[in-house]
């Protein structure tokens, strides 16, 4: 019964955002009200949940969100993201553009969320397709994914750590993150091929109204800006690369020092490499791009339109966390998970556990430490009790937790509201693309299995 209630509630949601085109967040909001009621909540605790789970995704993201959009803003008016796209044409050609932004993200989601990562390189993408003509729905995807492979499989981000750890193999993590290499790249590539179908694709067909022009009514004027008024390619690059760097960095910091004393030059890093910090930080890098007289004035514009641009971002993305929250507070993930553990299919087993909890909740990295827990008994009977045999229990776990990214997700707002992709568009693309990555995923993983077990 609550199957089919999670069914019909998901049905009605992308039934009113895609054709009715009720505003995502009403509809999101909606949805978590229903189904926390399906799920058995009464209506008092219903609102709890919704609020909770509201404010934690915004605890995690809001700011976030909210910075890199000033600074994308700031990159976008000086000039800046124009220099980077025509510095990275210049170092990888521009005969590939949608390969690079794929690289590119599997590169920043190793110790960067995918979610921040997208926030912070979203300028540079939207760039890099006004230069090079291909489509922003086909450089969206080819970023998304690349971003979203590595997020499920390589350590130090936190989900394939948790696995890990529940799996047994956390003294293996050198092992974890070489296999999560390989199985990430190849759901990567997949990612990449699935963003080229829509390479030529018609933006006005599939984007919604360009949101700059709408909050300022006026063109972005980078276009009209010349070479040389443009900023050096490393002033342009430093606003996203040093909050990288220092997310890095304090991502290696925190994984050495687990478990152990904390230095004083490790909690600086570890307190640098929050996304918050690096964020503002990367904020006063971008300060230094703006140029002229009135830099004052310029900058205090800048910050009200990326302020205007990010709050109804930051409204879906904290609506849809609020979804995910309601449906964790349910048994729904209990109920798919044991029902799915007792199937007996080797590898298969922990990446369909884990591909349920994400379809069901959202939450990949939820999907990984909860499906790691159940199949984590389970490993002796699937034949999984051995180091390889734990890795690759990781790494299917990784596939089924992105398998598949679509309304109750964060991380699927974000995509589709910086890239101002329509929401019937983002389940095309988005959604669609995420099932093939998973699928790819498995399939390399059980090859794997064949030849290591």
């Amino acid at each position: 019964m609550l199957m089919f209630s999670l069914i019909i509630v998901v049905a009605a949601l992308v039934f009113a955002t895609a054709k009715l085109r009720l505003h995502p967040f009403l509809a999101l909001l909606l949805a978590a009200f229903f189904m926390a009621i399906a799920g058995g909540l009464d209506p008092k605790e219903a609102i709890n949940v919704i609020n909770k789970g509201f404010g934690s995704t915004l605890g995690y993201i809001g700011i976030v969100i909210a910075l890199g959009t000033i600074i994308g803003v700031i990159l976008e008016r000086t000039g800046a993201a124009i220099a980077m796209a025509e510095a990275l044409i210049r170092l990888l050609s521009d005969r590939f553009p949608t390969l690079t932004m794929s690289l590119i993200g599997y590169i920043v989601s190793i110790p960067v969320f995918c979610d921040s990562g997208y926030v912070i390189l979203n300028s540079l993408k939207n760039a890099m397709a006004k230069k090079t003509g291909i489509s922003i729905t086909a450089m969206s995807i080819a970023l998304a994914t690349g971003l979203f492979a590595t997020h499920n499989f390589v350590p130090p981000t936190p989900g394939p750590i948790a696995a890990a750890s529940n799996l047994g193999v956390a003294d293996s993590l050198g092992l974890v993150i070489l296999v999560g290499l390989f199985v990430a790249a190849v759901s990567a590539v997949v990612g990449w091929l699935w963003a080229n179908r829509f390479a030529h694709a018609d933006d006005h067909a599939l984007l919604e109204p360009d949101p700059m022009t709408e909050v300022t009514g006026i063109e972005p004027p980078e276009a009209m800006l010349t070479a040389r008024d443009r900023p050096s390619a490393w002033a342009s690059f430093a606003p996203i690369i040093v909050p990288i760097g220092l997310i890095c960095f304090g991502s290696i910091a925190a994984l050495m020092t687990k478990g152990g004393d904390v230095g004083l030059f490790a909690r600086g890093l570890i307190f640098l490499g929050q996304p918050v910090v690096a964020l503002a930080i990367g904020l006063v890098f971008a300060l230094g791009l703006i140029r002229g007289a009135d830099k004052r004035a310029q900058f205090h514009r800048f910050t009200v339109d990326g302020v205007l641009l990010s709050a109804p971002i930051i409204l879906i993305t904290g609506a849809g966390g609020a979804f995910g929250a309601v449906l964790r507070a349910t048994p729904i993930g209990d109920q798919i998970g044991g029902m799915l553990a007792g199937l007996g299919l080797g590898l298969f087993v922990p990446f369909l556990v884990a591909s349920a909890l994400k379809s069901a909740q959202g939450s990949s990295t939820v999907a990984l430490v909860g499906a790691s827990s159940l199949i984590a008994p389970l490993l002796g009977t699937l034949g999984l009790d051995s180091e390889m045999g734990r890795v690759l229990a990781v790494m299917a776990v990784g596939a089924g937790a992105m398998t598949v990214s679509h309304a109750n997700d964060s991380y699927f707002w974000v995509v589709t509201e910086f890239s101002r992709l329509k929401v019937s568009t983002a389940y095309k693309v988005l959604t669609v693309g995420t099932l093939l990555q998973g699928i790819a995923a498995m399939i390399t993983i059980y090859l794997l299995g064949l030849v290591f077990l």
